[in-house]
């Protein structure tokens, strides 16, 4: 009786250093050395990859933005500020540029067949805005010059870059909104332009939020 009282007692006692030892390793030590790490090697990656402008965080340059015009009384969708490149639609919430919202809970693709007739309709639709949109002072947009990415939302509806081909169409539209030269905003776009990824992964991009933050101060200096 005593033997099998002291053995069960043993147990225990070996059980609850097991937890305390497991529980300082793995819930104490180990988080703050990773974090340690992540901190020294990786601060920027590790903070969420904030973006900051004139003292601020303005966003992450992982996690795509709205630039829409302030609601209307009665307005129920937001309509594009078009002075600001436009980003990628977003959320598979339809893929007109009109109605893009991106917002982190909502986080997914439209999940609709090539062949779906309201997906068809939303390229259809956000095809014909672009144009419309992009096709200013004798410059024009035609439907075979907009990108996929122009009218297509990515796996995540939150992807922040757009190709190089649909910044492009931007141009002349940013250009004779906030008063600047083709030249100028196209040099932007050049500047902001990032390749593949070690030459060979993914395709040559442009994030939408650096590129008009810097939009922002180049108007400001004009």
């Amino acid at each position: 009786m005593n033997n099998s009282v002291t053995n069960t007692a043993r147990l225990l006692w070996a059980g609850l250093r097991a937890l305390l030892v497991l529980t300082v390793v793995c819930g104490v030590i180990y988080p703050l050395a990773v974090t340690g790490v992540g901190q020294a090697l990786f601060h920027d990656k590790a903070n969420g990859s904030e973006i900051s402008a004139d003292g601020k965080v303005v966003g992450s340059s992982l996690i795509g933005q709205s630039y829409n015009l302030p609601l209307k009384k009665g307005q129920e969708t937001p309509e594009p500020d078009l002075k600001w490149f436009q980003g990628r639609p977003a959320n598979g919430l339809g893929t007109n540029s009109v109605n893009t919202q991106y917002k982190l809970i909502l986080s997914g693709a439209t999940n609709r067949s090539g062949d779906n007739k309201d997906l068809i309709d939303w390229v259809t639709a956000a095809k014909k805005a672009v144009v419309k949109d992009n096709s200013v002072n004798g410059y024009t947009v035609k439907p075979s010059d907009v990108p996929a990415d122009a009218v297509t939302s990515s796996g995540s509806g939150l992807d922040p870059d757009i190709s190089p081909q649909y910044a492009d169409i931007q141009v002349h539209r940013i250009a004779e909104k906030n008063g600047l030269s083709v030249a100028q905003v196209q040099k932007l776009v050049d500047e902001h332009t990032d390749s593949r990824t070690l030459g060979f992964i993914g395709e040559p991009r442009v994030n939408v939020l650096e590129l008009n933050i810097a939009l922002k101060a180049l108007v400001a200096k004009s």
